[in-house]
């Protein structure tokens, strides 16, 4: 209980004392090009496998021929929209940038780094992370629609060539019977997501103590508590938003 009620204290500092726009600016730009850009082939990679192997195993499963094949689409639209694209690419973004967030401002605390910022009158929660935060809320979402093009992608072309499902089936079960509030909570769960990854793993690498020993332990501590905080976001999202 008190890491959690220190988490929000961390927060709040972050609107105070705030820097110029210019200077938030410039540097939430960095940050984009670092956690999005940088991130892009990854999450393409471990997307179109994610989408071939949901077709593949999908197809797999429905042995009998009562079942038209273009519910295959179908069940992989669902799958990727609602939880593959935004939930497990969260997991390897709090893996890959997460896991930086933490390591990079946890060096900045054991070398007086971030020390030297307050004694010069800047709010260093606010100059280090504000722009950290701002640009997982942009770059994320992103990523997640990335995603799943990727994925479905993917899919439609391991249907064509393994013979599974044909291109005019793929395309029609893709359009049937589509909620276009899947888009709509896809992205929620995104920004949330997003928010919680970066605000968690700058917490744990900026309150960091000792070493570097310290530091590794702090990401690791960044990677797994932001994953269990994105599950149970996942969980309660679904709640609140998707069973109507």
């Amino acid at each position: 209980m008190r890491a959690f009620g220190q988490y929000f204290i961390f927060l709040g500092t972050l609107i105070v004392r705030m820097e110029t726009f210019k200077t938030y600016y410039k540097l939430t730009l960095d940050e984009c090009i670092t956690i999005g850009i940088k991130s892009a082939a990854l999450v393409i990679l471990v997307s179109s496998f994610i989408g071939a192997v949901t077709t593949v195993q999908t197809a797999y499963n429905m042995t009998t021929p009562l079942i038209p094949r273009y519910v295959i689409a179908q069940v992989v639209r669902e799958m990727v929209v609602l939880e593959l694209a935004p939930t497990i690419i969260a997991v390897i973004y709090a893996g890959k940038v997460g896991s930086s967030m933490a390591g990079g401002l946890g060096t900045m605390r054991i070398t007086e780094q971030i020390d030297a910022l307050e004694v010069m009158g800047i709010n260093s929660a606010s100059y280090l992370v504000l722009p950290k935060i701002i640009a997982s809320l942009v770059m994320y979402p992103l990523l997640v629609i990335l995603a799943g093009t990727a994925a479905i992608t993917a899919g439609y072309l391991v249907g064509d060539f393994a013979g599974i499902i044909s291109p005019t089936d793929f395309i029609y079960g893709l359009r049937s019977f589509f909620d276009p509030y899947a888009i709509t909570f896809a992205m929620i769960k995104s920004f949330v997501f997003a928010f919680l990854i970066a605000s968690i793993s700058s917490f744990r690498g900026y309150y960091t103590q000792g070493g570097a020993l310290e530091v590794g332990i702090a990401t690791t501590s960044a990677v797994t508590t932001s994953v269990i905080a994105v599950l149970a976001a996942d969980y309660l999202l679904a709640q609140l938003l998707y069973m109507r």
